[in-house]
């Protein structure tokens, strides 16, 4: 952390106290009404009900009526409003000696029927075939608060994946290219903790403006300079953060794991989750589903430092001016009231297994079930990716010799660049969920300040030193260390200092910063 920078934040007041704690949360029952057992048709009593995907509802695969989706009662709507700490009933604590098989009397016959909750929520009598369901809550994380039902079928799903891979045919390992097949793609259910923040924003630092760009030497030897004005700059403001997603399994939440690309399903976000509706196990039907096994104080963490980075993001939209960055040397933010719901997200996936010797990678090409949103990592040929490398090495030294241009040594770069535009190309190990920017928010109340400090001449950074308004914290630490690993950090420096009017290395950062350029 910078010296001199200070970064807090302030937790939420506890203004709406559970009656029955005297320092708790408020919790909201989001299970009432629900019912075990069978869940029958009010039209026709059959218990064989499940996702119409084209409209996302409930339907009765026997008389085919529809059932209207029921929102979640009692959840705080306009966050403005929001104050201490609410949470649905669904995102309690685990209990971790709670019993996650359940026995249930089937009411149509009478037979015992068992249903264990850690890896389905329903289950068919054995004798009259009814289905049973699990819909009061359990504290064992299997039952969330709300859920986001299907609205991509199987066959739109398959195509899309597909698409995907067939735009990475040609550098793809052989054994995955023989053994590619979308018939075994699963639909599932992801475990997922939805935030909303109420809060209170104060910012302080400088920021610079470019006043002028021009070059000194001759020949060869010219170099950029820029002359910069420096502004005091305070920007405060409330705002309200809708949805925030996290991941709540902790396996998922693993993004640099060296045995699964979980990056991938992170990457595929945001979803619509304002359309999430009332737990219910019918929506489960036909899919497959992960429990929640974290607690909202182990992501409090996380969703702090995202909410910090989702406020200095939304400040960059009142900051236009300062075209050579922003440097904060304090960022203070006071959460007035933060909720929390336990939701099902829906996603179908591809999953194949690579084997190298003694290990093992478990890539996934995974679909946002509401979006068509695609994102995959393919298996990589790597010998026939580092010659194709080569032999454009090899052009890259025969145009830097042949071609007449002030700039030909940056032919040097080329089967460099090229190897990491296609690397990432095909395993996109760095993409994820643009959190920062996706995330729905609405800034109220700005304050600006913008004091003119003094004029800058002859700098020879193209940005200001110390910037820091773009940085995210939050950002997944698989990203990270595939930046470090891939080199992507250090071609986008070595271009950043070649030459900031070269139209070659504008298109190769361009082709760099893509996020898996679908």
């Amino acid at each position: 952390m910078q010296e001199g920078y200070n970064s807090n934040i302030t937790p939420p007041a506890n203004n709406n106290p559970n009656p029955n704690s005297n320092n708790g949360p408020t919790i909201v029952q989001t299970d009432v009404g629900a019912k075990d057992g069978q869940d029958k048709c009010p039209k026709c009593g059959s218990t064989d009900i499940a996702t119409n995907t084209n409209n996302g509802k409930l339907r009765c695969n026997f008389c085919r009526h529809e059932f209207e989706p029921e929102k979640v009662a009692g959840m705080v709507t306009d966050i403005n409003q929001l104050q201490g700490q609410v949470m649905g009933s669904g995102a309690q604590d685990i209990v971790a000696d709670t019993k996650d098989v359940l026995t249930f009397k089937c009411s149509s016959c009478g037979a015992e029927v068992v249903i264990d909750t850690a890896s389905a929520s329903q289950a068919r009598c054995h004798w009259c075939r009814n289905t049973l369901s699990v819909n009061q809550q359990i504290p064992n994380g299997s039952i969330p608060d709300v859920v986001l039902p299907f609205n991509i079928n199987r066959d739109t799903a398959k195509l899309e994946i597909e698409k995907f891979v067939g735009k990475r045919k040609f550098f793809a390992h052989p054994k995955f290219k023989e053994e590619f097949t979308t018939n075994n793609i699963m639909g599932v259910y992801f475990p997922y903790m939805l935030v909303d923040v109420n809060a209170h924003a104060n910012l302080i630092g400088e920021g610079e403006h470019q006043t002028r760009k021009y070059y000194v030497g001759s020949g060869n030897n010219q170099e950029a300079r820029y002359d910069a004005d420096l502004f005091h700059i305070e920007r405060e403001f409330d705002l309200t953060i809708n949805g925030l997603s996290v991941e709540s399994n902790s396996e998922r939440l693993n993004t640099t794991s060296s045995s699964q690309t979980n990056n991938i399903i992170n990457a595929i976000m945001p979803f619509d989750v304002e359309n999430c509706v009332k737990y219910n196990a019918n929506y489960l039907k036909g899919y497959t589903s992960e429990r929640r096994d974290t607690n909202i104080d182990q992501l409090r963490n996380l969703v702090d430092t995202q909410s910090k980075d989702i406020v200095r993001f939304a400040a960059n939209e009142t900051l236009q001016n300062y075209d050579r960055g922003v440097a904060w040397s304090s960022e203070n933010l006071d959460v007035k009231g933060q909720q929390w719901q336990a939701a099902y997200l829906p996603v179908w996936l591809y999953s194949y297994q690579q084997v190298k010797g003694d290990k093992k990678l478990l890539h996934y090409v995974a679909v946002n079930a509401r979006t068509k949103e695609t994102m995959g990592s393919v298996p990589i040929h790597m010998p026939k990716l580092f010659g194709v490398s080569a032999l454009v090495e090899i052009l890259g030294i025969l145009a830097m010799i042949f071609i007449d241009w002030d700039y030909s040594w940056l032919f040097l770069l080329s089967g460099f660049i090229y190897f990491i535009i296609m690397f990432t190309r095909y395993r996109n190990s760095n993409a994820r969920h643009t959190y920062e920017t996706d995330t729905k928010t609405n800034m109220s109340n700005l304050r600006k300040v913008d004091n003119f400090i003094q004029s800058k001449k002859g700098l020879t950074n193209s940005t200001m030193n110390g910037a820091n308004n773009k940085i995210v914290n939050g950002q997944t630490s698989s990203s990270k260390v595939f930046d470090s690993l891939s080199g992507q950090n250090i071609g986008n420096s070595v271009i950043n200092s070649v030459t900031n009017s070269s139209p070659i290395a504008s298109f190769i950062k361009d082709s760099i910063d893509k996020k898996g350029g679908k």
